[in-house]
């Protein structure tokens, strides 16, 4: 949505009164473009703004003229202090637009995607992992059992959330696939390694944007088909884990493993939190102000790293 309010913002005439850009992302973020939001009144504060964009805004074939359509690549390349934004930004927004702009060619309101005519050059993306956020298996360590000890007198948040860690570093689970986790995607044998039927995803979308109206969305796994799950096997320390986990803490209604109090999706906001006080228990000054492990997600960084290096070393 970012991506369309950018190119919303920028893609109007220069009429009196013009708001400024900031306010006019604003409104089509929170107010014009949300399916929950996009019929109902206005805000009286940001109505004059509202108003000002609907008089305003260019019809889409104005965007035929290439002129037009590099002006609009020229914001969503650019920050609102005018300073150019990332590449994989630029990129990021550059294809929900290209994709809105097919959309309109399916439909026949435009002959052809202005976007394809129009090049425009921008910094390489690098797809590399920067190093420094790899932790090796003994840091790992400490930082899943440092989670344990945060929360202790509140509710054992920390407690309550090792197992999803953990699951995130011995099975590379992405952090929305380990909420999605169920009892019934686990084979936990009590030898012996387990296996993990990866089949859903629970990232963070807002109530805005979901058909349920939950600030989780409920996908399928990502570059996959909607229904298509993919099998990890897990070792047998996870499958320890796992297994003590549902002892300790059962499960939701609905079957998930990690939940919150009230027995919804976990918060990227709390999982964070934890993750943090955590790397402060486990790390050292110098590397809890280094990237080393910084997000959540850098425990899947750990594990592929350490399997590619496994496989890596010659057969003893």
């Amino acid at each position: 949505m970012e991506a369309l309010a950018t190119a919303g913002a920028a893609f109007v005439r220069d009429g009196v009164g013009r708001p400024d850009v900031a306010e006019l992302r604003g409104v089509l973020t929170r107010y014009l473009l949300p399916p929950t939001t996009r019929d109902a009144e206005v805000p009286p504060a940001v109505q004059e703004a509202a108003d000002w964009l609907v008089r305003n805004s260019r019809p889409l074939v104005d965007l035929t003229d290439a002129v037009a359509v590099r002006g609009v690549l020229d914001a969503l390349a650019a920050k609102l202090d005018g300073k150019a934004a990332a590449a994989t930004v630029y990129q990021r927004k550059r294809a929900v637009l290209f994709n809105l702009l097919a959309y309109a060619v399916e439909r026949e309101l435009i002959p052809d995607n202005p976007l394809t005519r129009v090049k425009r050059k921008v910094a390489k993306v690098v797809e590399q992992v920067d190093p420094r956020v790899v932790a090796n298996p003994v840091q790992v360590a400490r930082l899943l059992t440092a989670v344990t000890y945060v929360g202790r007198r509140n509710q054992e948040r920390g407690a309550h959330l090792a197992a999803f860690f953990a699951t995130g570093y011995y099975a590379a689970a992405r952090p929305a696939e380990g909420l999605a986790l169920r009892e019934d995607d686990c084979t936990l044998p009590r030898e012996g390694w387990g296996l993990l039927m990866l089949g859903e995803s629970r990232p963070a979308a807002g109530k805005r944007w979901t058909d349920s109206r939950e600030v989780h969305d409920r996908r399928g796994l990502k570059h996959r088909g909607v229904k298509e799950v993919r099998p990890v096997p897990i070792p047998p320390v996870l499958v320890r884990i796992l297994r003590d986990h549902l002892d300790r803490f059962g499960t939701g209604p609905d079957g998930r493993l990690f939940r919150s109090p009230g027995g919804g999706v976990v918060s990227s906001s709390t999982y964070y939190r934890v993750w943090e006080e955590a790397r402060r228990y486990a790390l050292t000054p110098a590397q809890a102000a280094s990237p080393l492990a910084g997000r959540p997600y850098d425990l899947r960084h750990a594990a592929v790293s350490l399997w590619l290096n496994g496989a890596s070393r010659p057969p003893k």
